[in-house]
């Protein structure tokens, strides 16, 4: 059997589980995905400044660009001159403009890179630019900082009322990063402290989140900027500070100035990155497909994983998913829980705006949600959240009725996508063979 006559074959399965594909459309794409193999891996589009791994980049739409740099500039680790350098990139779905119309995030990954005389002066200054970063950028009109990741508990212990493991990422609220330490009760129920320095001296991952909020737009999205921490020695050589460098996948950077340090830290990725990225992929969407499934997730995954193994066909199909109406309700469970951050008292985001983002949210549950029992317990759910909000009634009963209406809207999505994936012979062929 011909690709196009495979091709053909998956569009009449999409069209009996009321998924539109454009054969045209689908026949360009993987056209454009064939014509890229045994080129260039990384292309630069001229016009916007942008770059990155050409897979990535045939899906990357320039029309929210602007909106993107702005909330960059908020999120980004600046650079010091001899000291730091960095490389800002948009990641997940954001990075995937052109195919996700209904991103629940604006999520951004960055390249720092430090210069130092030994590793433990490169922690310090990267403890520092973070630790300045979230003071600078805890509260404003338009956004507010959530928390932040950096170092791992050193022994099992309790904070704030939580049971928390030796090895874990440690979480960092505002007062904790304000404090320079977090209080902690031990083992033996003696009060500890785990602080700022000593949580840099092994930071592992690190990340930092803010709820964001557009004044033009009236909506709130989550915003988080995952770090990728690189020490370079004296003399020359590039050690990731948290003992792995992240491969270049992903990701659309978002300055063509930042070329050279990209290009220097690229270099290192190791030739088997690809495949070890991939095998990653596949073991996420085996967790994903599991006893807990969470077949959204999934499928974002599976998505990567066809398109970077050469299994385009299937890819064009999952491409063409995301963008079905339906999908919009990956966007209202994300954006649910962006509201209810952003709605905290010491908020400084107009109430107007989170209000605004819950009536426009009501509006594409009832023009998406076709089974009705459930599109109206939807909208009432949403309904009592913006009477929350307008009232201004505890974060705490706040909480149940966001922590409800996540828990549905998911349930939808959960199952919107398991249907859509195990009836297409390829994709449940495929994850058969992934669970043996």
């Amino acid at each position: 059997m011909g690709a196009d006559e495979d091709l053909r074959r998956l569009i009449e399965s999409a069209e009996q589980l009321g998924v539109e594909m454009d054969e045209a459309e689908a026949l360009q794409w993987l056209a454009a995905m064939a014509a890229g193999e045994g080129g260039h891996e990384v292309v630069l589009d001229p016009t916007t400044g942008v770059y990155g791994h050409r897979v990535t980049m045939l899906d990357f739409s320039p029309v929210e660009l602007d909106r993107f740099r702005e909330v960059g500039k908020l999120v980004e680790i600046e650079d010091v001159p001899g000291v730091v350098e960095t490389a800002l990139a948009l990641s997940g779905s954001a990075a995937q403009s052109k195919i996700q119309t209904h991103p629940g995030d604006a999520d951004f990954f960055e390249r720092v890179n430090i210069h130092a005389p030994t590793r433990e002066e490169a922690c310090r200054v990267l403890a520092g630019v973070i630790r300045e970063k979230i003071l600078a950028t805890a509260s404003g009109p338009s956004y507010r900082f959530i928390e932040a990741k950096m170092g791992s508990y050193p022994e099992d212990l309790v904070v704030h009322g939580r049971e928390v493991h030796a090895g874990a990422p440690i979480t960092w609220l505002l007062a904790d990063v304000r404090a320079g330490a977090i209080p902690a009760t031990g083992p033996g129920g003696e009060e500890v402290e785990v602080t700022w320095e000593s949580a840099a001296e092994d930071p592992g991952w690190c990340k930092i989140d803010w709820v964001v909020a557009d004044p033009i737009r009236h909506q709130v999205a989550n915003a988080s900027n995952m770090l990728d921490v690189t020490w370079e020695t004296p003399d020359g050589e590039i050690v990731p500070l948290d003992g792995q460098l992240d491969p270049y996948f992903q990701e659309v950077y978002l300055d063509a100035a930042s070329i050279p340090i990209f290009s220097k830290i690229a270099k290192q990725v190791l030739p088997e990155a690809l495949d070890d990225y991939v095998e990653q992929l596949e073991a996420e969407v085996r967790r994903y497909t599991g006893p807990e499934p969470n077949y959204g997730k999934a499928a974002k995954r599976m998505y990567n994983v066809f398109r970077f193994s050469g299994r385009y066909r299937e890819a064009a199909y999952i491409r063409e998913l995301f963008d079905e109406p339906a999908t919009v309700l990956y966007q209202v469970a994300a954006l649910v829980r962006s509201v209810d951050e952003a709605a905290d008292r010491e908020s400084e985001i107009p109430l107007e705006t989170l209000v605004a983002q819950v009536r426009r949210l009501k509006t594409a549950v009832v023009g998406t949600v076709r089974a009705e029992e459930a599109r109206e317990r939807i909208v009432r759910m949403l309904t009592a959240l913006r009477r929350h909000l307008e009232e201004d009634t505890s974060p705490i009963d706040r909480a149940a009725h966001v922590h409800e209406a996540r828990e549905e809207v998911e349930g939808i999505v959960n199952r919107y996508f398991e249907n859509r994936l195990v009836c297409i012979p390829e994709i449940k062929s495929y994850l058969d063979d992934l669970a043996r």
